[in-house]
């Protein structure tokens, strides 16, 4: 027998397929993590060639609604009838809405063809996570989880490049049609070798009451977060009437959670403090990740004055050392007892640096602010690997599934908040124009104040993460095997 990939191994996989299933699975979580950024620098072309600039936003907001409430779905199911089969169910459906995206003569068909593809790729980074808990311990998690990071990375980076390739020399369908292949790929290299995981079967059932709730109250977070303060104002009448939705949507969902008799979210995951913990970290944490990736390019156009591509270029110190970040934490799981230590002293790190760009923002160059925001990266990354773990590890065997897809729920809905009160801050002041015109003196030095605001912003949702992580539990993971 060949040795296990990653030293200590859970199946009797050899190398190989343990290799090629994480191939497989990445692969996977590229087509969900990929479809994420590819899409945004091809949406003028597409509402040029289509003729249909007034519902541009429902391309993006169809997708990210739809990933979301179905990933809780995911988990569950998963833990009932395989997390194999779930797996393969959401590359279909995902390749599936990707033809139709690709083939779609309007806006409104693209919209609802994204929305099926949310539905497949909902699922596809939360199982990926789970397949891994399968195939390696928990000793070894960290370790395989940060080489899975560098999915993230490519497509932070790679994606809005890709895309605006596509869609400038060859054609915006490309974008969608690329997906098929990668799909097909990621389908067949997990169909035979995930046969050949200990099949985790339960008798679950699924409460289709507190499911519809849940979709409810997350489409109505999402409509208000997505649109407040850039399509509608806060105050008007329709965000209000979906912030009033969310609110009862939640609570009663809260109520139904309690009261059933095997409710969607089992309440032994969430009483567990480690995993409340590790999810809210999660969540504080990545939010700021992604609105800073979002909203870095305004300032960097707007104040810096570079272009499009020259402001891609610049966002690649942030994600590389999220990577970074990641790899480091996670190599570090399987070795020290005190695996919090680490990245608690890189968010302490993130937190400074956020501070002093707020601070010194009008006399930094690119490059000593490129050198912050990688610090930031770094604390972010340190602190998924560690909270994907201890989620995990703490999660009974039956819901590992269920808490997965909860963690990953979590951080979508948080990096939703995070990037709608960014939004408020940037593009509710009006800078956003600021990318595609002449700016004053005046002008910059306005940009420069609201993204003081935001670093500050910033800094206090990465002293949440902080706080979160600090709070949660240091159980053993060393114990295993």
């Amino acid at each position: 027998m060949n040795k296990p990939a990653f030293g200590f191994s859970r199946t009797d996989l050899t190398r190989g397929e343990i290799l090629t299933i994480m191939v497989g699975l990445g692969l996977a979580m590229l087509l969900s993590a990929l479809d994420q950024t590819i899409v945004a620098t091809a949406l003028p072309t597409i509402g040029q060639d289509l003729d249909d600039f007034a519902h541009l936003p429902w391309i993006v907001t169809a997708y990210l609604i739809a990933a979301t409430t179905v990933t809780p779905l995911y988990g569950k199911l998963a833990d009932i009838h395989g997390v194999r089969v779930m797996l393969l169910i959401g590359i279909f459906t995902f390749v599936l809405g990707s033809i139709f995206c690709a083939l779609s003569p309007s806006l409104t068909a693209l919209a609802v063809a994204r929305a099926v593809q949310g539905m497949g790729g909902g699922g596809l980074i939360a199982l990926a996570q789970t397949i891994i808990a399968d195939l390696v311990s928990v000793r070894e998690r960290g370790r395989a989880l940060s080489y899975l990071s560098i999915v993230f990375a490519g497509a932070s980076v790679g994606g809005p490049i890709l895309g605006g390739v596509f869609a400038e020399y060859l054609h915006w369908s490309l974008i969608f049609w690329i997906n098929l292949p990668l799909g097909l790929a990621a389908f067949f290299m997990t169909y035979f070798k995930l046969g050949r995981l200990p099949l985790r079967r339960h008798p679950h059932r699924v409460d289709l009451f507190g499911a519809a709730l849940l979709v409810i109250a997350s489409i109505a977070s999402l409509l208000a977060l997505s649109w407040g303060g850039v399509r509608y104002p806060w105050s008007s009448t329709p965000i209000l009437a979906l912030l009033a939705a969310a609110l009862a949507g939640w609570t009663v969902f809260a109520w139904r959670n309690k009261t059933a008799e095997e409710p969607l979210i089992p309440l032994a995951v969430l009483a567990d403090a480690v995993i409340r913990n590790a999810i809210l970290a999660g969540g504080f944490g990545l939010g700021t990740f992604v609105a800073l990736t979002m909203f870095m390019p305004i300032y960097f156009e707007g104040a810096l004055r570079l272009s499009a591509d020259e402001s891609g270029f610049a966002l690649i110190p942030l994600t590389v050392a999220t990577v970074t970040g990641a790899a480091i934490s996670g190599r570090l799981l399987s070795r020290v007892r005190h695996y919090k230590a680490a990245p608690l002293a890189a968010l302490a790190a993130a937190f400074v640096s956020l501070l002093a760009a707020r601070q010194f923002l009008a006399d930094l160059p690119l490059a000593a602010l490129d050198a912050l925001l990688a610090i930031v990266g770094l604390g972010v990354g340190a602190m998924l690997p560690v909270t994907t773990v201890c989620v995990q590890s703490a999660a009974p065997g039956h819901d590992l599934g269920t808490a997965t897809a909860v963690m990953q729920f979590s951080r979508q809905l948080g990096a939703a908040l995070i990037v709608a009160v960014f939004g408020a801050i940037v593009i509710g002041a009006g800078h956003g124009a600021l990318v595609a015109q002449a700016a004053t003196g005046a002008d910059v030095e306005a940009l420069r104040e609201t993204f003081r605001a935001a670093f500050l912003v910033g800094a206090f949702f990465i002293a949440l993460c902080f706080f979160f992580l600090a709070r949660m539990e240091e159980r053993n993971l060393h114990g295993e095997g």
